[in-house]
């Protein structure tokens, strides 16, 4: 069965279903009860399964993944939620050197069924503390597994599966993606795992993820027609493991790879991708790879140096016409 729905009532009926079919499922985090979440993604629920599994915490997301590592070990499935990447700074202790390593350090003994859940990225003005993007550190921490939902049927299926998995998952959304709708198959069976090529090409590959991807698919047409050239578009989906045999597939076919991220470019996620691209199919590539970036600054308030310094519909048809032009595409 298939309905268009919402980015957060697809999150709102995944993690419904799997607190209807597993008692052991609980929610932690701010306002994620009796508020319903900072971005309505937990509404409701506490009135279907009360405050002793939807569980307000206070401000402090130390605090809040330090207590669902511990319900984890304890036989809970603990889904927390953290108000934005920002404040999930506070929570690295506990992420990188617990959540991801209990496992491993106990010989297996200890098993961390547990999902830590926060959006990222640029909204409208939500100045520097609110705005950063921090999936290139997370999906370098070994024995975390990392999932970026970029659309609604996407976020259903995948949040699903992270919750009933015994292993620790950061379940990364986006601020600007909340009320975004799109078709969801509640019945179909989707591997999270597995990257999603969102449009099929000939000439170029451009490999994106969160909502980049919608604002590359915006660009898509202005690109094809003034290059006169097909472009292939990949939503990652999960950023570690990376499905590298559907990105190997489309670069042999295509030959060329521009990346586009939110993120800042130093350091980002998308260098990796490229890195990759390099040292596994160097003789596939035609052409440089291209990384679309956020610019190196703090992210700003002002609304248009805000849109100045990320990649938007505009810029990354600018900058893949002129490299593709360059290059001889």
């Amino acid at each position: 069965m298939s309905s268009e729905t919402l980015y957060r009532e697809a999150l709102n009926r995944a993690i419904d279903e799997c607190m209807a079919a597993d008692p052991n499922v609980v929610v932690l985090g701010e306002d994620v009860g009796l508020y319903g979440g900072s971005y309505r993604v937990t509404e409701g629920l506490v009135a279907k399964y009360g405050e002793k599994r939807l569980i307000d915490t206070p401000i402090a997301e130390l605090s809040i993944v330090g207590n669902a590592v511990g319900m984890a070990i304890g036989g809970l499935r603990p889904v927390a939620e953290i108000m934005t990447a920002n404040f999930a700074l506070l929570a690295f202790d506990q992420i990188v050197n617990h959540m991801s390593k209990y496992h491993y350090m106990s010989a297996g003994k200890l098993t961390l069924p547990m999902v830590v859940r926060f959006p990222q990225g640029v909204s409208r003005q939500l100045a520097a503390q609110h705005s950063e993007s921090y999936e290139q550190m997370l999906a370098a921490v070994p024995g975390l597994v990392v999932f970026a939902a970029g659309d609604p049927n996407y976020a259903y299926h995948a949040l699903r599966h992270a919750i009933c998995m015994d292993d620790p998952v950061l379940f990364i959304e986006h601020e600007l993606l909340y009320n975004k709708k799109g078709a969801v198959d509640f019945d179909a069976d989707v591997d999270p795992f597995k990257a999603r090529v969102v449009k099929e090409g000939s000439d170029v590959t451009v490999v994106s993820y969160l909502k980049m991807v919608d604002d590359v698919m915006v660009a898509v047409p202005e690109i094809e027609s003034k290059l006169g050239k097909s472009l292939e578009v990949i939503d990652l989906q999960c950023l570690n493991p990376v499905d590298h045999a559907t990105l190997k597939a489309s670069l042999e076919k295509t030959g060329r790879l521009v990346v586009v991220e939110e993120d800042h470019k130093t350091g980002g996620y998308g260098a990796q991708v490229v890195s990759w691209a390099a040292e596994e199919l160097f003789y596939a590539l035609d052409a440089p790879p291209l990384r679309l970036a956020g610019e190196d600054v703090p992210v700003p308030y002002n609304r248009k140096l805000e849109l100045a310094s990320i990649p938007t519909p505009e810029s990354i048809a600018a900058d893949i016409v002129a490299w593709g032009e360059k290059h001889g595409l």
